[in-house]
């Protein structure tokens, strides 16, 4: 188990959404959150108090997270200095990276020498089947998006919540590093060997009771030509009930894609309903999740009343206004 406090380190993150894992702790799990450690240069700020490690460590903090999703998951060599410096300080380190903290080795030798652990959250701990495609009891939801890092999670979070509170069964099934690190479990998908991504999102929505819902973490989007088969498993092998799209506004292009323009939402809704009824051909489309972070009040509600009116579907940003509209059309079904 990943010892709590944390203390969530932003590196030198070039801006905001390269600390969404952080972020997203933050906002989840704002009881395990100590402060953030930030580095000269760091663009992000998630508006906790900036610590020295041995200020988080006598403010009880026991493991530093990196919070940061750059390209590639890679730890620079300036990271290192401050990691090797927690162990030493007698941090656990938690990293949701493809560069896993064990494989380096000056890492991993400091940590043997200081008796602290490392936590690589991203590497499969069970040996996933293949689909199978057979029909599972209970129901299911997913989020696609026009983009990456549109807030998919966060929908998943938000319904799930909902859920909880009106007493409905509802289970948010976690499939990237940030929300296994919010909730302690799930899939690590896109470090799955392909042929068994689908397999994998079968394993973690098993049969359950018909009124339980599974809420699916989305990843990824069939538009994005670098991460388009992580949602392809998760549209498959999640074999979703309902879908809901997720969209964020005021991108100019693609995720580290600049000669990519976004999709319209139209076009999500087509192509991933026409896929997602290759495994469900029950599958219906029941809302629209909009991520209105860089508008204001006024500008948020008047994008999302215009969006409703264009493609006739309940569309709200759930974290700003609750995703309960969007849990009424769910229990509709």
């Amino acid at each position: 188990m990943i010892q709590t406090p944390y203390l969530l380190f932003l590196g030198d993150a070039p801006d905001a959404l390269a600390a969404k894992v952080a972020q997203g702790i933050k906002d989840w799990r704002p009881e395990n959150c100590v402060g953030q450690y930030r580095m000269e240069g760091c663009k992000a700020d998630l508006g906790l108090v900036d610590m020295t490690l041995e200020e988080a460590k006598a403010a009880g903090a026991k493991t530093l997270v990196i919070g940061v999703a750059n390209r590639g998951g890679v730890i620079s060599q300036a990271w290192k200095k401050v990691l090797v410096q927690a162990l030493e300080e007698g941090f656990d380190l938690a990293s949701g990276l493809h560069n896993l903290l064990r494989d380096e080795k000056d890492l991993a030798a400091v940590a043997e020498a200081t008796g602290q652990a490392l936590h690589d959250v991203r590497v499969p701990e069970v040996e996933y089947p293949i689909a199978n495609g057979k029909k599972r009891s209970g129901k299911r939801v997913l989020a696609v998006g026009t983009d990456c890092s549109v807030g998919k999670m966060y929908t998943a979070l938000a319904l799930d919540a909902e859920m909880r509170e009106r007493g409905m069964k509802s289970t948010f099934r976690a499939t990237g590093q940030t929300g296994i690190l919010i909730t302690g479990d799930g899939v690590p998908l896109d470090a799955v060997v392909a042929d068994f991504m689908a397999g994998s999102v079968e394993y973690i929505t098993p049969d359950n009771d018909e009124d339980h819902w599974d809420i699916i973490e989305g990843q990824g989007s069939l538009f994005h030509v670098s991460y388009s088969g992580v949602t392809m498993a998760l549209i498959h092998g999640g074999q979703p009930d309902a879908l809901i799209l997720s969209h964020e506004p005021t991108r100019a292009h693609m995720r580290g894609l600049p000669d990519y323009t976004p999709p319209s939402l139209e076009a999500v809704r087509d192509m991933a309903l026409a896929l997602a009824k290759v495994a469900n051909p029950e599958c219906q489309v029941l809302g629209i999740s909009v991520n209105t972070q860089h508008m204001n009040d006024e500008e948020a509600l008047a994008y999302c009343q215009k969006v409703e009116g264009e493609m006739g579907l309940p569309t709200v940003d759930p974290f700003r206004h609750g995703a309960g509209r969007l849990v009424d059309a769910l229990a509709e079904i």
